[in-house]
């Protein structure tokens, strides 16, 4: 059930192999718009002017259907019902062990063999305040990629005239089962296409990371980002200790007191102006900077290789089903899982 809503536009995207219509919606708030499709709750593009005006896509991505279908590095995905890893694609629950599909090697990434990015999700179309608003919403049966429980997912899609892009997860589940949804868009503030973020600024309020083993499984405990490459606290280029970082992929502890919902994370680009800050009520951020990304062709002949873009992915903490000490990733029947993450863009006055 669909009112036309006028500051959201409708257009076909392509046709499924099964017959189904994929569509895109445009929202439209002041000098922003942003795109996003019903195949797998897709977040496709972020459109903002530069401080000269000039007006930028700064999402990585595909110009067609074909490319999220098949495929490729969760551009812009919802990601559920687990996002990040699980160590062996496995976890015990309540003295039963759960296997799940293992699509990272030995372990679990991302929902698995057909994660919440690979299926076409149900729509609405409103309005919240004034702001164009689209409601996604699926239901995962009991057992879809090994996991407990049918999950009832929603996310709700909000823009703001200021440039504030909101995104709010909320699921219900009627068996106890793990939960981590996020969205895995890769930004670049220049423009997609337009070279490496490595001169990008930015700055993360996280005084602890998760380290990880050659398979980015956490070895155990938070350790503290001072003294390493890792820290983020003051603002600094991404390329200043990429190397000796082996490129980000990490997890971060976001510090307590900018949780729920105070930015967390910055990021500049000085010679467009663009700025985006992250605030958000989970309790991490995975941050990614393209490291495996190559040669993938992307919009408009646009051609992305390693650091052409980067995440900030926020989430529970990567394994947490398997590791009783980190926060717990268990819904409850009785529960809802109720999270909420805000990219704000801006340009430099």
């Amino acid at each position: 059930m669909n009112a036309m809503v006028s500051n959201i536009e409708i257009k076909p995207f392509g046709i499924l192999s099964s017959g189904e219509e994929v569509s895109l919606f445009i929202l439209k708030a002041g000098h922003f718009r942003a795109t996003f499709t019903n195949w797998g709750a897709t977040w496709i593009s972020l459109v903002m002017p530069d401080k000269r005006g000039h007006l930028d896509d700064i999402l990585l991505g595909f110009s067609t259907l074909s490319g999220y279908v098949g495929k490729h590095p969760f551009f812009g995905s919802t990601v559920g019902r687990f996002a990040n890893r699980i160590g062996q694609a496995r976890f015990n629950m309540d003295g039963r062990e759960y296997r799940l599909y293992a699509n990272n090697g030995q372990n679990h990434l991302h929902g698995g063999r057909r994660g919440f990015d690979k299926y076409l999700w149900d729509y609405e179309l409103s309005t919240l305040n004034g702001e164009p608003l689209i409601r996604f919403s699926r239901i995962s049966p009991d057992g879809e990629e090994g996991y407990p429980g049918k999950l009832s997912v929603e996310l709700m899609v909000s823009l703001s005239e200021a440039g504030s892009l909101r995104l709010r997860y909320q699921a219900r589940t009627d068996a106890k089962t793990p939960v981590n949804l996020t969205n895995h868009a890769y930004f670049n503030l220049a423009g997609e296409g337009q070279g490496l973020i490595l001169g990008h600024e930015a700055q993360i309020h996280a005084s602890s990371y998760l380290p990880v083993d050659q398979e980015l499984i956490p070895t155990g405990k938070e350790m503290p980002v001072e003294g390493t490459a890792m820290d983020f606290r003051h603002t600094k280029t991404i390329r200043k200790d990429i190397v000796q970082a082996g490129g980000y992929d990490f997890c971060y502890i976001i510090d307590k007191e900018f949780l729920p919902l105070k930015p967390f994370a910055a990021v500049h680009e000085p010679d467009t102006g663009r700025s985006m800050t992250v605030a958000t009520t989970l309790p991490a951020v995975q941050f990614y900077t393209g490291n495996n990304l190559a040669g993938i062709e992307g919009k408009r002949g646009s051609v992305y290789d390693k650091h052409a873009g980067f995440c900030l992915e926020t989430e529970m903490y990567p394994d947490s089903p398997n590791r009783p000490d980190f926060p717990s990733p268990f819904l409850m029947p009785d529960e809802k899982w109720d999270n909420e993450t805000i990219y704000t863009f801006s340009i430099d006055k």
